[in-house]
């Protein structure tokens, strides 16, 4: 058994019962080998990044369970030939919560005269383990006295739209000053964010 995630999209017409009645056949079926749901989080109707099948918005639920792999393959093709999903996004979960908000480091207490010279030391490897947080603005990108971010939610849309211009690209590296690994998490975050309509694709400028 393994935790999967999985974020739908609805068509925003659907009544609140009939959305409660179609995740329990969903995820009836995701669990029927013994798996469990551990968590349902109903966002509700949003607005899209961009129409999707000529609709603006869509009534979005994010759902946690554990389940069997052989089980998914059915559970999926019930997703696809229902015609009020809209969207749907299944991933495993790395300890992601249904909310979209990313997990935030602890802020280390200021450094003291006595163990500066030791976070000197140390402070190279921790910046690879605990990626900075940035502002936005013009001009050249700084860091934040705030906390690293620890565990980069792809549904974070406040966080992720600081590594993006503002035609909708990812940041370089060599802007933001983040490690590799740091950058590999953005890029399949944002990917997702992207698919899901949480972010555009591109970001039109008025004239």
């Amino acid at each position: 058994m393994r935790l999967y995630e999985v974020v739908y999209i609805l068509d925003p017409a659907l009544e609140e019962g009939a959305v409660n009645s179609k995740l329990e056949k969903f995820h009836e079926l995701a669990t029927a080998n013994g798996g469990e749901v551990t968590a349902v989080d109903h966002w509700g109707s949003r607005q899209l990044a961009y129409p999707i099948d000529k609709k603006k918005s869509g009534y979005y639920v994010v759902a946690q369970f554990t389940a069997a792999s052989e089980a998914l393959p059915e559970f999926e093709r019930l997703l696809k030939l229902d015609d009020e999903v809209m969207r749907y996004l299944l991933v495993l979960n790395e300890g992601e919560p249904t909310s979209g908000q990313s997990i935030m480091a602890e802020v280390r207490r200021p450094a003291t005269e006595e163990d500066q010279d030791d976070e000197e030391e140390e402070e190279e490897d921790d910046d690879e383990d605990a990626p900075p947080q940035f502002q936005g603005g013009r001009g050249r990108r700084r860091r934040l006295e705030g906390p690293p971010v620890q565990l980069l939610n792809f549904k974070d849309v406040a966080t992720l739209s600081r590594f993006l211009t503002e035609s909708g690209k990812i940041l370089p590296k060599r802007t933001t000053k983040v490690t590799a690994n740091f950058q590999r998490q953005l890029g399949r975050a944002v990917k997702r964010a992207r698919f899901l309509a949480l972010i555009p694709y591109t970001r039109r400028h008025e004239s």
